[in-house]
């Protein structure tokens, strides 16, 4: 396979990772290369817990009362003792991955406590965000060869699949960019 930047890609779980924490889940990747692997997170597979939660967990102040109905959100098996806050716009938060002019994500804590403020309606915050718990990590060359042996499809990303869309939908959504039905996918069949 030659080398591709997946970067700001959607992956589709393909029916063969049945079983798998991976199952039914569409990973949005923020970062890949050839060296350093690949780095995303899982978009459409929210928690029991909220955001509430978490920041309570974490010590963070809270004085916005939706707190308790954003949900946090699996985002990989990766680092799960963690937030992730995939965002747009990318903003000038303390550690920041910019992964493209509309989107980012924030590792910082910083962010955290601008969701939970009042003023996270105004231009301290985020517009969209999700925040979620762990990320996927594949090493060098791992999802290169996952993906031949047809674990996934690949798609470039919609920012409003993840923001503007609810979680239950996106998967099919991400299908649709590439004109793929749930119904057509089969895990039976040959390689990518």
């Amino acid at each position: 396979m030659t080398a591709t930047n997946l970067s700001d890609h959607f992956l589709i779980a393909m029916p063969s990772l049945v079983d798998s924490c991976f199952e039914g889940t569409l990973t949005y990747i923020c970062d890949h290369s050839p060296s350093s692997g690949a780095m995303g997170v899982v978009v459409n597979k929210p928690l029991e817990a909220s955001l509430s939660a978490l920041l309570q967990n974490i010590d963070v102040s809270q004085k916005k009362n939706l707190m308790g109905t954003v949900p946090l959100y699996f985002g990989g098996p990766v680092q799960v003792d963690h937030g992730f806050v995939l965002h747009r716009p990318p903003g000038n938060w303390g550690s920041t991955m910019a992964i493209n002019k509309e989107v980012g994500l924030t590792t910082s804590t910083d962010i955290l406590g601008a969701l939970g403020s009042e003023e996270s309606s105004g231009s301290l915050a985020p517009g969209d965000y999700i925040v979620t718990v762990g990320y996927a990590g594949w090493s060098p060359g791992q999802l290169e060869d996952e993906i031949c042996m047809n674990s996934w499809l690949s798609v470039r990303a919609e920012p409003a699949i993840i923001f503007d869309i609810p979680s239950d939908k996106r998967l099919k959504a991400a299908m649709e960019l590439i004109g793929v039905s749930p119904l057509t996918l089969s895990s039976g069949f040959g390689r990518a």
